[in-house]
C-alpha cells in the first residue's frame, strides 16, 4: 500500500477509534456539529457541556465555535484566550466584597477557557504557553474557588518518588458527622478542576464530600514535575485514601473511587489493589485503550508494532502525523499521548499505554462493585464496557446511556446530570448495604 494511501486509512480508522462519534457527513447526526471539523466539534462540545455548573456560557462558547478555523489549532488557541482574558478582566475588576458572586463565576469560566486554550498546543511539548496560560486558568480557578460557599481545599499528597495534588471539597452535612466521599479522576487529557464541573457540584449537592486528584501523566503533575503515566495506579490512589481518613469528615467505609473516560481504565486498576474503597465508578469501563486503538490500524501497521522495531515504527507515525491528510482527532491524540508519557516516541508511548489496561486477573481482585458505564452513541471503546462488566461478573453493574436522551456521548458528554442521576443513586444503593 502507498504511504498517501495508508496516511487516509490510518486517519480514518484512529479517527473512529478514539471517540469521533458524531461525522458531519452524515445526514442525522446525534448531536448537532458545532464545527465542520469532527473533533473540534467534539471539543466544542465538551466545552458547551460546561455551562451546565459555572464553568462555561454557550453564547460565549457559540461565538468562540462561530470564530474558530475548522482544523486550524492556533485559531482555538486565539479565540478561547480572547474570552478568557476578557472575562479575567472583567473578573479583576469586580469588588468581591459587594459581588462575590460575579466576580466567582466570572473567575471559573476565565479558567476553563483558558485551558481550553492551550488544549491543542501539545504538539510542541516546549511551548510556554502551555506553562504559563495554565498556571493563569490555576490561579483563577482558585480565586473562585475562595469565594465559593463550599471552597475547595488544595493540599499535596505524597506519592512514591511523586507530589499528588489533591482537591477536597467538604460537604455542607459534614459538620454533623463524617459523610460518604467520593474520589474523582480524570484520565487522559483533563485536569482535576474539570472533574469539578462534570460531577463535582452534582455530588456536592447530595450532601457527599468530593475530592479530586491528579497522578503522574496527567496536567498538573505532567507540568510541575515532568512525570508520564504510570501502570501502577493504586501507588496514586493509595495515599490519597490514606489521606481520606486522616479527616474527620470522612466515613471510611464509604469512600468510591470514579473514573472518568481514560480513569474508567485506571480506577479499576487502582481498586484491584486498594480494597478499602467501597464502590468504583467507570465512566467508562475501559479495558485497553490500546488494544481498542489498535484494532483500528491497518494490518501492515499492526504488524510493524508487534515486530518490535521501534525506528520502523516511529518513522511510520511521525509521517502519519505530519501529513495534512491526517484528521485533527488523529494528530491530537498522538500528540497528547507523547506529552502526557512525556516521550518523543511513537512507539514507546504506544508501548507504554499497553501496560496500562485492565484484565481477568485484574477484574478478579476487585473486592467491591464496581458501575461501568457506556454512552450509547459511544465508539472509544468499542463495546469493552460489556466486556468489562461480563468479567466482572455479580460485581458490575451496567448501565448503557440513551442517544434519544442526549446521554449517548462519550461520558454523557452534555448529559452530565443524567450521568449523576444514575451513578449516585446507585452509590446511594450500595452505601446503604454497607452495616
Amino acid at each position: 500500500m502507498k504511504l498517501s494511501k495508508t496516511l487516509l486509512l490510518l486517519g480514518a480508522h484512529c479517527g473512529a477509534a478514539l471517540g469521533q462519534t458524531n461525522s458531519t457527513n452524515g445526514t442525522s447526526p446525534a448531536i448537532y456539529p458545532l464545527s465542520t471539523d469532527d473533533f473540534f466539534s467534539f471539543f466544542l462540545q465538551e466545552m458547551l457541556a460546561m455551562s451546565a455548573s459555572g464553568g462555561a456560557a454557550t453564547g460565549e462558547v457559540l461565538r468562540a465555535a462561530a470564530q474558530i478555523t475548522p482544523g486550524d489549532f492556533e485559531s482555538v488557541y486565539t479565540e478561547f484566550k480572547f474570552l478568557a482574558d476578557s472575562l479575567h478582566s472583567t473578573a479583576t475588576s469586580i469588588n468581591v466584597t459587594r459581588f462575590p458572586v460575579s466576580a466567582r463565576e466570572a473567575y471559573l469560566r476565565a479558567a476553563s477557557y483558558y485551558r481550553a486554550s492551550v488544549f491543542f498546543l501539545v504538539g510542541n511539548q516546549t511551548d510556554p504557553r502551555l506553562f504559563d496560560i495554565w498556571d493563569i486558568a490555576t490561579s483563577d480557578f482558585d480565586i473562585a474557588q475562595s469565594l465559593s460557599a463550599i471552597p475547595g481545599e488544595r493540599v499535596v499528597v505524597k506519592g512514591d518518588g511523586f507530589d499528588i495534588p489533591v482537591i477536597f471539597w467538604k460537604s455542607p452535612q459534614s459538620p454533623d458527622g463524617p459523610v460518604p466521599t467520593i474520589l474523582l479522576g480524570n484520565g487522559y487529557d483533563a485536569p482535576q478542576e474539570e472533574s469539578y464541573h462534570e460531577l463535582g457540584r452534582e455530588i456536592l449537592d447530595r450532601g457527599w464530600n468530593v475530592v479530586t486528584y491528579e497522578g503522574p501523566g496527567q496536567p498538573t503533575v505532567r507540568r510541575d514535575q515532568g512525570i508520564g503515566f504510570i501502570h501502577d495506579w493504586w501507588t496514586v490512589v493509595t495515599p490519597v485514601v490514606d489521606y481520606l481518613e486522616t479527616r474527620d469528615e470522612v466515613d471510611n467505609q464509604r469512600i468510591a473511587l470514579g473514573g472518568i473516560s481514560f480513569g474508567g481504565t485506571l480506577a479499576p486498576l487502582a481498586a484491584s489493589k486498594e480494597h478499602r474503597i467501597a464502590a468504583v465508578l467507570a465512566i467508562d469501563g475501559l479495558y485497553s485503550l490500546q488494544k481498542s486503538t489498535m484494532s483500528q490500524f491497518p494490518t501492515d501497521l499492526t504488524a510493524l508494532f508487534e515486530s518490535g522495531n521501534q525506528t520502523a515504527f516511529d518513522a511510520y507515525m511521525n509521517a502519519v502525523l505530519a501529513s495534512p491528510q491526517a484528521p485533527t482527532q488523529f494528530k491530537w491524540f498522538i500528540q497528547q499521548g507523547l506529552w502526557t508519557f512525556n516521550t518523543d516516541s511513537p512507539y514507546d508511548w504506544f508501548t507504554r499505554l499497553g501496560e496500562i489496561s485492565l484484565n481477568e486477573e485484574v477484574l478478579g481482585n476487585i473486592t467491591c462493585p464496581v458501575f461501568v458505564g457506556r454512552g450509547q452513541d459511544d465508539d472509544t471503546a468499542g463495546g469493552q464496557e460489556k466486556e468489562v462488566a461480563d468479567i466482572l461478573g455479580d460485581k458490575g453493574y451496567y448501565h448503557e446511556f440513551q442517544t434519544a436522551l442526549g446521554a449517548g456521548e462519550h461520558c454523557q458528554l452534555g448529559a452530565e446530570s443524567q450521568l449523576a442521576q444514575v451513578t449516585m443513586d446507585w452509590l446511594a444503593g450500595v452505601f446503604e448495604d454497607i452495616s
